[in-house]
């Protein structure tokens, strides 16, 4: 599988997303303690790659 194109206009991403009836609302926000575990688990990971 490639990329063929990429979608940049704002306004034709929401029409395709009201289309299909997705939301990326949470229903409530993340533990505070997960999203900085994730958070830390990021910036360890990302070192990596720079060496």
């Amino acid at each position: 599988m490639k990329t063929i194109s990429f979608l940049t206009d704002y306004a034709v991403v929401e029409r395709i997303i009201n289309h299909l009836k997705l939301t990326f609302v949470a229903e409530r926000p993340p533990p505070p303690q997960l999203a900085y575990q994730e958070l830390l688990m990021a910036a360890e990971t990302g070192g990596e790659y720079f060496s």
